[in-house]
């Protein structure tokens, strides 16, 4: 990690500025792959599933008997932890549900909001290397829960042809309605699009790298919303004398893990916890599997000293990470100065894993600064919010001449005369 100590104001806009891997005209790659999509359907899935994921494959669509299997091939161990952690994030976002208010805004004009499921959803899921099968009952169970009538699920497939166990399994569990073995850019356009096989959504979800971002960004062009900004993954540690500088290596490290595009920040007020943590990070390196991606993911990351905890606090927020740890005893007493973050770790022992896997909240976040205006995934993420009014007589009477006065105003004649029209045939009754 690069050590940088007191470093202007003015200059932490530049260190809030997230590596990114070369990707040379990338979104003319996304274009071309949803007009290809457009054109040629399923033959384009194929031909790119072929390219980017080297396996040939017939039919998309997993079959009931392949999910069979691979519940049979998932221990019984995981799916027992995979069944804790669905118990607390089924809890967590049921508990975010709302019931209708009827407001009486004026005397006899009465209104409220309700929720309604989005229809159809699409949820990506990465494979590979990593596959996120956790990121199936986070995006699954609070789309369960919002009564979305299809859950579309495209994940890429092994050079074989085959999905990770564990992901299939967690989502027949959460209710998935049709699993696809597709990947990358190409299943982004086939949920956007639509093909012979995968169907149109209407909004889709879940992580990715730069190529999956850009390929959801662009999707938006054919009226198909997207959950939020999720590219690489990041974290902000801020760290105090009273931190384990072990714990916090090790949480640093469970984020560098996911890709060389990630990024982790320290931040501190004590160059011996910095040194101590940076210390601790070169010993447990060694032992990760992951530890060549681990390398070249610190090599663009950064430990940085600074005069107090307020100074972290504040440069926090102008980073706006996706995840923030605060790594003190005094970890409380900071929570009203946190303006910008996806999710917030408060203390020694809330590791940021437990977020990922199990606590119940959710672990799709904004990333890359965008926790500055956006929100992580949530139930609200898959409902609908329609108002409703209903105004009687004397409502209508009590706020009518209003109306009529601002679309005068407005010159809006029909306007005006929708409401007329009702206060003569009310005047003559």
């Amino acid at each position: 990690m690069q050590k940088i100590k007191y470093p202007q104001p003015e200059t932490w806009e530049s260190l809030c500025q997230r590596p990114v891997l070369p990707a040379p005209d990338l979104m003319d790659l996304v274009k071309q792959i949803f007009d290809d999509v457009k054109l040629n359907g399923d033959f384009a899935i194929k031909k790119y599933t072929s390219l980017f994921d080297g396996a040939v494959i017939d039919n998309f669509k997993v079959s009931e008997s392949e999910i069979n299997t691979a519940i049979g091939l998932v221990p019984e161990e995981l799916k027992q932890a995979i069944q804790l952690a669905k118990g607390n994030i089924e809890k967590f976002h049921a508990a975010q549900k709302e019931n209708p208010q009827v407001i009486e805004t004026t005397v006899g004009v009465e209104c409220w909001r309700e929720s309604r499921a989005i229809e159809k959803i699409g949820i990506y899921i990465p494979g590979g290397s990593a596959p996120l099968f956790s990121t199936v009952l986070m995006l699954g169970i609070p789309a369960q829960i919002a009564g979305c009538k299809e859950i579309i699920m495209c994940t890429p497939p092994d050079a074989d042809g085959n999905v990770n166990p564990a992901i299939l399994c967690a989502a027949n569990l959460v209710g998935v309605t049709a699993i696809y073995k597709i990947g990358g850019i190409q299943s982004v356009a086939a949920m956007a699009i639509g093909t012979v096989t995968i169907p149109k959504v209407y909004k889709i979800f879940g992580p990715g790298n730069q190529y999956v971002a850009a390929a959801k960004q662009y999707a938006q062009n054919y009226n198909v919303a997207t959950d939020l900004p999720a590219g690489p993954s990041e974290v902000l540690v801020i760290a105090d004398a009273t931190c384990n500088p072990e714990f916090v290596a090790a949480d640093l490290l469970s984020q560098a893990e996911h890709g060389a595009d990630s990024q982790v920040v320290l931040l501190s007020d004590n160059e011996t916890v910095i040194n101590s943590v940076c210390n601790a990070i070169a010993i447990q390196a060694e032992k990760l599997s992951r530890k060549n991606i681990v390398k070249e993911c610190l090599a663009n990351s950064k430990a940085i000293l600074l005069k107090d905890t307020d100074g972290c606090i504040n440069f926090s927020n102008s980073y706006a990470p996706e995840h923030l740890i605060i790594a003190s005893e005094k970890a409380e007493t900071y929570i009203n100065s946190i303006t910008n973050a996806g999710s917030v770790f408060l203390g020694n022992y809330s590791c940021e894993s437990a977020g990922d896997y199990a606590s119940g909240t959710n672990h799709t976040l904004p990333t890359n600064g965008f926790a500055k205006n956006f929100s992580g995934v949530s139930l609200d993420s898959f409902v609908k919010k329609i108002t409703f009014q209903k105004i009687s007589e004397k409502g209508l009477q009590n706020i009518g001449p209003a109306i009529e006065l601002m679309a005068d105003a407005e010159q809006l004649d029909a306007h005006k005369n929708a409401v007329t029209i009702r206060l003569k045939s009310l005047a003559n009754v």
